[in-house]
């Protein structure tokens, strides 16, 4: 009050000649009244500062919430990767001789999150530029399927998919091999690309082991003509695809160490021309591969053999087709990119005699950045019987591959 604070003055002060008068009291009083109303007014102003700093502040953490709150789904996302090659190759015979320029792939990969648990993922691919009648190409559907996510450690996946065998069949973009066209092993004798259509289910743990086991559409390989046998010419896409026989394949992985990687691959086929009777009946194949790191040092091997039972393919020589290679290779990187040299040896046995051949390859490669590789290699080809000796070869290929 404010008679108290004038008592309190009063009191304080030192002792006066003369008792103040009744006017210099008041007067008193009116100076003490008007620095209370300032205050008052200070406090006031300072209430309303600080009601507006609030709004502001929680208008920033709003904004701040949007821009971390994870976007609404559903995200549909495209990438791709696609390879350039050139092939200069000097045959024995000359009339197979190859000296050409081809944009051997172009990739486009579509995928759709639905849910964080249900996704769909899908590959386009066009070959060798250009498709339709009389033209070198194809346009192909090589994968179209439903993931379902079941636990940290599970999931499921229904549809057209890769199958989990080898070491390019299942991630084989430009800028993850060596070489500027794949391994011939994963060619003749597991025939990658290969996708079929079926389900599958898989497990992950955290001790670096992983299984994958899937029931799918078969092989329809030929029992006779110039392919008979060939487990390459037996693909069948999925397009309208005999499908009275299944197949079923089994993987088991381990990279629990580092810089290991290791894989068991087994596939069996009931039928593998799908017809009764032909002569070609059940296939089996076994697969095992390895990649190993030090620093900049690998050394990436893989294993591939066939089984097939029946009295035509017995007869033909053809009942076990088998293929192996070994990769080392040693990469480092520098101010302009990465480089990385290797050499390769393939032993390659399958069914027709021009695919019974060794094969010795030299080259590098260089990343400018990690989604961007030129390559560079020298081969030399030399076929096991002497009725294919006019099929060696040697020459270079030069190549540019490219994802994102």
């Amino acid at each position: 009050m404010p008679w108290l604070g004038l008592a309190s003055i009063i009191l304080a002060a030192p002792a006066r000649a003369e008792t103040p008068s009744l006017d210099e009291i008041w007067a008193i009083v009116q100076q003490q009244q008007e620095e209370i109303a300032l205050l008052k007014e200070q406090l006031r102003e300072a209430d309303a500062q600080l009601a507006v700093a609030d709004q502001r502040i929680e208008a920033t953490g709003d904004y701040l919430d949007t821009l971390v709150a994870p976007p609404a789904l559903p995200q549909t996302r495209i990438a791709g990767y696609g390879e350039l090659h050139y092939n200069n190759l000097n045959a024995n015979d000359s009339a197979r001789d190859l000296d050409q320029i081809d944009f051997h792939r172009f990739v486009l990969f579509f995928g759709n999150e639905f849910t964080d648990r249900i996704r769909f993922f899908s590959e386009l691919e066009l070959e060798h530029s250009l498709a339709g009648d009389g033209a070198p190409g194809e346009i192909e559907l090589e994968q179209a399927y439903i993931d379902f996510t079941l636990s940290d450690s599970y999931s499921t996946r229904a549809g057209l998919f890769l199958l989990p065998l080898g070491t390019v069949n299942e991630t084989h973009e430009p800028t993850t091999f060596y070489g500027v066209e794949r391994n011939s092993v994963e060619s003749v004798i597991i025939p990658t690309t290969w996708w079929e259509a079926g389900a599958a289910m898989s497990g992950r743990y955290g001790n670096g082991l992983s299984w994958d086991v899937a029931m799918h559409s078969g092989l329809a390989i030929p029992t006779s003509g110039p392919n008979a046998f060939r487990v390459r010419s037996g693909r069948q896409k999925v397009a309208e695809a005999l499908a009275s026989d299944a197949a079923y394949t089994l993987r088991l992985r381990y990279s629990g160490m580092p810089g290991l990687d290791l894989g068991v691959s087994y596939q069996y086929q009931t039928d593998a021309s799908q017809i009764g009777g032909d002569g070609l009946d059940a296939g089996q194949l076994f697969a095992a591969n390895v990649a190993y790191n030090i620093g900049g040092l690998s050394l990436k091997g893989q294993y591939a053999n066939w089984r097939f039972s029946g009295s035509a393919v017995e007869a033909a020589g053809a009942d076990n087709q088998t293929g192996w290679y070994l990769e080392p290779s040693y990469r480092f990187s520098t101010s302009l990119g990465d480089w990385g040299f290797y050499t390769r040896y393939e032993d390659v046995k399958g069914a027709r005699t021009q695919d019974q051949f060794t094969q010795n390859e030299i080259g590098l490669n260089y990343w400018p950045i990690d989604k961007v590789v030129f390559k560079f290699d020298y081969r030399q080809r030399d076929h096991d019987l002497a009725s294919d000796v006019g099929r060696d070869f040697d020459g270079i290929d030069i190549g540019l591959g490219y994802q994102f």
